[in-house]
């Protein structure tokens, strides 16, 4: 995973810090589902990113990206209210 995540960052290059990688199982058996929640922080912003799938490292590639995709989203009260970060 941390391999697929440092490819991504050189790719975006989000100057983000990973704060947390946590990963749970959604389904249980052979082809079970994972799901994988990062939290990145840039200048005092965090943000949280989630993603699933059967493969941890797609998983893990769909979390950082929708975190990075939240940080690059500007904030407003409309956003906030939602409970969307």
């Amino acid at each position: 995973m941390d391999a697929s995540l440092k490819a991504i960052e050189k790719l975006v290059n989000s100057q983000a810090t990973l704060e947390l990688y946590s990963v749970n199982n959604i389904t249980n058996g052979t082809d079970a589902q994972g799901e994988v929640t990062v939290r990145l922080e840039k200048a005092g912003r965090i943000v949280n990113g989630l993603g699933a799938d059967t493969d941890i490292v797609i998983a893990s590639a769909k979390a950082y990206i929708n975190a990075v995709n939240k940080l690059n989203s500007p904030i407003n009260a409309d956003t906030l209210r939602k409970g969307m970060f």
